[in-house]
């Protein structure tokens, strides 16, 4: 913003101090030389009127005074300033892996571990302004649900789209170490200076190619950190189960493979966390967000401009304005 008008040479207004002086000098000049004429009669000057010439006599001196007074103002070199920052922001990129096997729609969280997920997923994609995100899903194989990308609505809407393995036409099961392979491959050629994965799963890895401590030693050799999360209730917690009646839920104990998540984050510089309903899920999620911050840097900056020119085109007016009038109404005829 226009932060005023700030002079480089303020010591120069010190003469605008002698302009008074001078108009005062003149005053009293002007005072004790005047001509002293002896008239016998005035009576033949009653009811003239002053000339225009006369009206405007003292114009020139005062033309002189506000000539000196802007000339003055242009020796102190007046500048305009204009106060602004710019800011170099350092995002984030972030992949979202999130396990859609047929056990996350255990109804321990509300309404399901998979909803609850999805929705504490959309929340933290909503706060991380600067980063890209992308997704990755995975059950008994895994895939890229949404690139990196900074485009908020598409990753909602692909966020929204998630269902359980089955309705994505993929095999059930717990394929862990595919699905953060699969994170770490979408991130490896990232530019980012910061690279990040937060896995979310519920079970045991019992499928897939690649075993989870190899991939997590492939994220850490590519200096991405993991931050691993196990989902589920302690104890037990009714899953869904296939009967001749249809989907039925069953009590079931909850098995999580902790020291194996854990290993994972610790090879990588990540954190392992247990949610065990959905208000601790938001919670870690928080957390997360409040450690992985992106990195703002603010230049502050203030351009100067010189304003005396105008001055100084202003006082050559003034000075072309007096001699016109000194040349016109206010030429002296002897």
């Amino acid at each position: 913003m226009i932060s005023g008008i700030t002079f480089h040479n303020p010591e120069f207004l010190w003469l605008l101090l002698g302009l008074p002086l001078l108009a005062a000098w003149k005053w009293w000049r002007h005072k004790h030389t005047v001509a002293k004429v002896s008239i016998p009669n005035m009576d033949m000057f009653e009811g003239m009127k002053r000339s225009l010439r006369q009206r405007l006599s003292f114009l020139p001196f005062a033309l002189r005074l506000l000539t000196l007074a802007v000339l003055i103002v242009a020796f102190a070199r007046p500048q305009s300033s204009f106060r602004g920052h710019s800011e170099n922001i350092e995002g984030i990129d972030i992949m979202l892996v999130i396990d859609i096997s047929g056990s996350m729609m255990a109804r321990d969280f509300q309404p399901n571990r998979l909803e609850a997920a999805k929705t504490v997923a959309a929340d933290f994609v909503r706060s991380r302004s600067n980063d890209r995100i992308g997704i990755v899903v995975f059950a008994g194989e895994s895939f890229t649900q949404a690139p990196l990308t900074v485009d908020r609505n598409i990753l909602l809407s692909q966020i929204d789209a998630i269902q359980e393995a089955h309705r994505m036409g993929i095999s059930d099961g717990t394929a862990i170490g595919d699905g953060l392979a699969t994170a770490v491959n979408r991130l490896r050629h990232s530019p980012a200076t910061s690279r990040t994965i937060i896995l979310l799963t519920d079970g045991i890895n019992n499928m897939g190619s690649i075993a989870p401590i190899t991939a997590a030693e492939m994220a850490s050799l590519f200096d991405m950190r993991v931050y691993t999360v196990g989902v589920g209730t302690i104890g037990k917690a009714p899953y869904p189960v296939q009967t001749p009646f249809g989907v039925q839920y069953q009590y079931v104990e909850v098995h999580i493979d902790e020291p194996m998540l854990i290993e994972m984050a610790r090879l990588t510089g990540g954190q392992y966390f247990r949610a065990t309903d959905e208000h601790v899920l938001k919670a870690i999620f928080e957390e997360i967000d409040q450690m992985e911050t992106s990195k703002i840097e603010v230049l502050n900056y203030e351009r100067r401009s010189e304003e005396f020119r105008f001055l100084l085109w202003l006082a050559l007016g003034l000075i072309l304005l007096e001699i016109l009038l000194a040349y016109s109404i206010l030429r002296f005829i002897p």
